[in-house]
């Protein structure tokens, strides 16, 4: 059993638009609304394709991936087609992705901690009498 999520023939259909010639509605009527929308400088709109099979009874049922193909969009602000990316599965694993981490920086004692401190200290000695230990 085949299931298909997304444009189907995602990767014939791209091929029929023209950067700086098609413009929003051409891409509308040929490929459908858009998967997913972003707005940066320009408008990027993200078609997805994605074919699943059931594996064989030995391998449990475990879904194989038969096509998985991405069409990265980006229109330009007057509504004609600027770029297009096409991603197919085989060129998916060649993207890198980083390594590099950011690590955080943290302080012994942060506001939050000096401030339930001194809340904590308020709620035990209301009356600031008792002797405070270093």
């Amino acid at each position: 059993m085949v299931k298909h999520h997304g444009v189907q023939f995602l990767d014939k259909k791209h091929s029929k638009l023209t950067i700086n010639k098609t413009n929003k509605n051409d891409i509308i009527n040929l490929l459908g609304r858009p998967s997913t929308k972003s707005t940066f400088d320009n408008d990027v709109w993200i078609y997805i394709e994605r074919k699943t099979s059931t594996g064989s009874i030995l391998k449990m049922g475990k879904q194989k991936i038969l096509v998985n193909n991405v069409l990265v969009l980006e229109i330009n602000e007057i509504g004609l087609l600027a770029s297009i990316k096409f991603y197919d599965k085989e060129s998916m694993n060649d993207i890198k992705i980083t390594e590099n981490q950011t690590d955080p920086v943290y302080r012994k004692r942060s506001f939050v901690y000096d401030f339930l401190s001194s809340m904590r200290q308020k709620i035990n000695d209301p009356l600031g009498k008792r002797i405070k230990k270093n």
